[in-house]
């Protein structure tokens, strides 16, 4: 299965939304930065974006980061995706189109690929958020894909996303 990452999303804080960034480091304890990085199984969290244009499909907005999730994948149906796959996030192009020099260095600290692990599938939210208020549910609990990080690296808005088993292991 391929995807594209549709927006990065970060928070100092665990309990809220997340807003969006064009880029992140993700070390071996998830997004640099981020309130729920740290040595445990949720580090980064996954969530489609046609999850997301379904609640808004039912009358209620919502956006990429809105449900916590670090990374907005869209084109990827993640309701496949079990414990144990692995997820590779790999540069979608050229940092800049303009050719400078800046951006050639930046890609060239970007060329390797990340490797994410499927630890969790759902979870149980500690308190409704606001979409389950308008809603009566929420999709995290069930949609929602959560990992660790294997092999770290830098990512950026527009990166291409491919998962295979656990049993294709890098």
């Amino acid at each position: 299965m391929k995807g594209k990452i549709v927006s990065i999303n970060t928070s100092k804080k665990k309990g809220g939304k997340k807003s969006p960034v064009p880029d992140a480091v993700i070390n071996n304890h998830g997004i640099e930065g981020d309130g729920h990085s740290g040595d445990w199984h949720r580090q980064i969290s996954l969530l489609s974006m046609e999850s997301i244009l379904e609640v808004n499909n039912k009358g209620v907005e919502a956006n990429p980061g809105d449900f916590a999730e670090n990374l907005t994948v869209s084109g990827m149906d993640m309701t496949k995706l079990k414990i144990g796959d692995r997820l590779e996030i790999k540069s979608a192009g050229p940092a800049s189109k303009c050719g400078d020099e800046a951006a050639k260095k930046e890609e060239d600290k970007r060329s390797g690929s990340i490797i994410l692990e499927v630890t969790q599938i759902g979870k149980e939210c500690p308190k409704p958020c606001r979409i389950y208020y308008q809603m009566g549910s929420c999709i995290m609990p069930k949609e929602g894909i959560f990992c660790r990080s294997i092999k770290p690296g830098r990512i950026a808005t527009g990166d291409m996303i491919t998962s295979g088993d656990s049993k294709n292991r890098n």
